[in-house]
């Protein structure tokens, strides 16, 4: 059977996705804003079973994957689900097909991260829709003599809970998000979202680790900076 053919069309592929993402009870809803832990690992004897082609292998591979690497191009595509499920079928398509490729120099999930988020920063690069933020004006302002500009600092961050939903929350993080250059919100989507090392990110966005550290950094402050103004704070 053609390896196209496997998925099925976009409707019973969206379909599939739909069932691996489903909450389980006590779980979160694809999408969510929520840091998830490490999941297992494809075995030794899959990965060889995926580079003979077998596509039982790559069933098994996709049920494994398919929901994680899914919210990670959602969120890098700001929750476009269209575009992210192109993506995730690019995905294990190019999987099954360049198997080869991975040499085992990091786990399976890395490489398989690498191609999600190159399939997803280059959807955004051909739609030819992404704007450039200028970070400035949301970035803390210093004095000379290294002081905020603003003072007093309001520590509004320890008592958000007191004053919005969950859901309202999650909704301001995800529109703050949306600011982001896409390979900033990348960073940020594995690190905190996916919580990747600094070196795991730079080798699924070949970057170097300092260059990661440095736009996570900075990503963050734009965040804080961001969500301060959100909520009628200065952005110092």
């Amino acid at each position: 059977m053609p390896i196209e053919s496997h998925f099925g069309n976009r409707a019973t592929f969206a379909g599939r996705l739909a069932t691996q993402a489903s909450p389980r009870p006590g779980g979160h809803r694809p999408g969510t804003l929520r840091r998830k832990t490490t999941g297992a690992e494809a075995d030794t004897g899959l990965i060889e079973r995926l580079k003979a082609g077998d596509q039982d292998a790559l069933e098994k591979i996709f049920k494994l994957y398919s929901f994680k690497l899914y919210n990670v191009a959602l969120r890098i595509l700001g929750g476009n689900a269209s575009d992210a499920e192109e993506v995730i079928q690019d995905v294990f398509l190019t999987a099954f097909r360049k198997a080869e490729m991975f040499q085992g120099n990091s786990q399976f999930s890395t490489w398989l991260y690498r191609l999600t988020v190159n399939a997803a920063l280059g959807r955004i690069r051909r739609s030819k829709k992404a704007k450039q933020v200028a970070y400035e004006e949301f970035l803390p302002k210093f004095q000379d003599d290294g002081h905020h500009r603003v003072r007093p600092v309001i520590d509004w961050s320890d008592n958000l809970d007191e004053h919005f939903a969950k859901n309202e929350i999650q909704a301001l993080i995800a529109k703050a998000l949306e600011q982001l250059k896409a390979i900033d919100r990348t960073v940020v989507v594995l690190s905190d979202l996916e919580g990747l090392s600094d070196k795991e990110i730079a080798a699924a966005t070949e970057l170097t680790v300092s260059a990661v550290k440095t736009r996570l950094h900075r990503a963050r402050l734009f965040l804080r900076g961001k969500l301060a103004v959100q909520l009628g704070y200065s952005a110092a």
